[in-house]
């Protein structure tokens, strides 16, 4: 670490990162070691290329007793047609209810029997199967995750009976106000396309979905070189490649030597649509959220940006909040938001008001952005924010899931490795004119408002 809040006085660490020479298939490397001031290693982080294009990347995390176990696949909503909307969703779910070895209930008794944590989740560029067991069940968490990769059914009785399961999630959805406003903004922001589309579709998506072509987008999308597998916690490297390699392999999975998927990554981020979007609802609030065009996830100026965000409404301390809620009143929930993706970003505040207040609220955030995008923020607000950023990073990072998902993110989606010690050199390095220059090229701009409420 390079502060000594958050570094043990001699802690060491040496990385090889990314080679510009693509990896052989079979080979692994090592992409960062860190040591204590003993010279004991404390984290290894090291990366396998298999057969197919498939990637194990773990990390040793000597004293733990867990280990958590990540299927990064990258495929999510903005992959999509509008025929096929919400089908990444869909094929989520359907991974869990049987395959040629092991039945729905059979999957669910494995990891409960071991009191292992096992879920999913689809984003809009990448879906993720995971699990986190006591280290020597690492094995078991493996080889269940394999199995439900490689050699699902996905019948038609199951097709139908998840149908319902998830047109009962889109309606909870719906009975959701934060969900539908942000659904709402990123619609107005990016029109009907992928990116503007709510993750789990819509109830006539999923309603007129086939079977078929659920299975022809599962074969598309789920193949080894797009896909990585991560672990973190207890474990042994060469025992994970070991057990991946026989857990993937069933199916021909791993046949061939494909090159993993390129990153989709670029620092431009594409337009985005300013106007006002309303939907009435019988809420008793009005929610809202008033944004902008934002930055990519690969864009320099996100460290500054995430300071930025921090010191406007990342915490009780933060301005809107301060001024919002504490000094004037307006709101019980406020708080601003920067989301990322490969070419695209959006920048915001998220207000819960009652509907008398929706004048005075979005006058009062609207003056807050005109005064940072004037003036930054102040010297007392940068320390404050790269305290709040450097602390959160390093407590959310304790245990064996944020660890692997970690790992898995930056193996999918970025084309470089940061070790912690590299972020949080990034962060510390921001500065006010730094801060002042993102804000005034972000709150500048036109805007997109979107508003949720009773009529």
């Amino acid at each position: 670490m390079t502060t000594s809040t958050t570094r043990p006085t001699g802690q060491q660490r040496s990385a090889a990162g990314r080679s510009a020479v693509p990896q052989k298939v079979g080979s692994t490397r090592t992409v960062q070691t860190v040591k204590d001031a003993d010279g004991q290693v404390t984290s290894r982080i090291r990366r396998t290329l298999l057969p197919g294009g498939l990637r194990v990347v773990t990390e040793q995390m000597v004293g733990a007793r867990s280990a958590s176990i990540g299927v990064w696949v990258n495929v999510g909503s903005r992959d999509e047609t509008p025929t096929l909307h919400g089908c990444s969703h869909f094929l989520e779910h359907l991974l869990f209810k049987g395959t040629r070895e092991r039945s729905a209930l059979d999957i669910s008794v494995a990891l409960d029997a071991v009191g292992g944590e096992f879920n999913a989740f689809t984003a809009k560029e990448y879906t993720c199967f995971h699990a986190r067991v006591l280290d020597d069940d690492l094995p078991l968490a493996v080889d269940v995750l394999g199995d439900m990769i490689t050699n699902s059914l996905i019948t038609a009785a199951d097709v139908e009976a998840e149908r319902d399961v998830i047109l009962d999630e889109i309606a909870m959805h719906d009975d959701d106000p934060d969900d539908v406003v942000h659904n709402l903004f990123a619609h107005q922001a990016f029109g009907d396309s992928p990116l503007g589309r709510p993750i789990a579709g819509t109830h006539d998506s999923i309603t007129s979905m086939t079977r078929e072509q659920v299975v022809r987008f599962f074969r598309r999308h789920y193949r080894a070189d797009n896909m990585v597998v991560a672990v973190a916690g207890n474990l042994d490297h060469t025992k994970v490649v070991r057990d991946v390699r026989r857990a993937f392999g069933r199916q021909g999975f791993l046949d061939g030597d494909a090159t993993p998927a390129e990153h989709r990554n670029t620092t431009k981020a594409r337009s985005v649509s300013p106007g006002e979007s309303h939907t009435t609802r019988p809420f008793e609030q009005v929610n809202l959220v008033l944004g902008m065009k934002g930055l990519t996830r690969t864009d320099e100026r996100r460290y500054a940006l995430g300071v930025l965000n921090t010191a406007l409404g990342g915490g009780t301390s933060s301005r809107l909040f301060q001024e919002v809620r504490e000094h004037r009143g307006l709101a019980y929930s406020v708080y601003s938001f920067a989301s990322h993706h490969a070419d695209a970003g959006l920048v915001g505040v998220s207000v819960g008001c009652l509907p008398g207040k929706l004048d005075d609220v979005l006058a009062t955030v609207r003056a807050e952005l005109a005064k940072v995008a004037a003036d930054g923020i102040t010297a007392e607000e940068l320390t404050r924010g790269q305290g709040q950023l450097r602390g959160g990073l390093v407590l959310g990072l304790e245990d064996s899931g944020s660890r692997m998902s970690r790992l898995g993110k930056a193996e999918l989606v970025y084309a470089d490795f940061l070790s912690i010690d590299d972020v949080i050199a990034k962060i510390d390095a921001v500065t006010l004119e730094e801060v002042r220059e993102v804000a005034a090229a972000l709150f500048a701009q036109p805007e997109i408002l979107a508003i949720v409420g009773p009529s």
